[in-house]
């Protein structure tokens, strides 16, 4: 099964510690992440997403947190499910100083077993290309909702 890596680099018109805030409260991503359908929390440590892009196919994940690391704006969980792997956001000031944040989402992960697996060899330009769908959609939703939560 091929492995998918996926890195993209986000400005925010936020301060860090508010970023940090949003990325680390992954109950909320439904709130402004159009393609985060549903998330819940398992316990202290884990939870459960469901995901969907522009694709007809839903991935459903259990989320485990690995680092949450706020002195360094460093989240990172490891990913079960539809996907097996990891991913991981950093948050820093961004170069122009205050209120400006850029957060970095670096991501690994293998198919399981579905048949999304068993074409993915097929099928991997246009998963990325979901991929990056979801990742615009998710920053678009990120910046209105910074914005809200003034």
């Amino acid at each position: 099964m091929p492995t998918f890596q996926f890195h993209h680099e986000w400005a925010l018109p936020a301060e860090p510690e508010r970023v940090f805030d949003a990325l680390a409260d992954v109950e909320r991503y439904a709130v402004w992440w159009p393609q985060v359908r549903s998330a819940e929390r398992i316990d202290d440590e884990s939870g459960r997403t469901h995901i969907r892009s522009f694709l007809p196919y839903t991935l459903h994940l259990v989320l485990r947190r690995e680092v949450e690391d706020r002195s360094n704006g460093h989240l990172k969980v490891a990913v079960r499910g539809d996907l097996e792997g990891w991913c991981e956001w950093r948050v820093r000031t961004g170069g122009n100083g205050t209120g400006v944040s850029v957060a970095e989402f670096d991501q690994e992960a293998v198919l399981t077993p579905t048949l999304l697996a068993r074409t993915a060899r097929v099928t991997g330009p246009l998963m990325r290309a979901n991929h990056s769908w979801m990742m615009r959609s998710g920053r678009a939703g990120l910046v209105d909702y910074l914005a809200q939560s003034r």
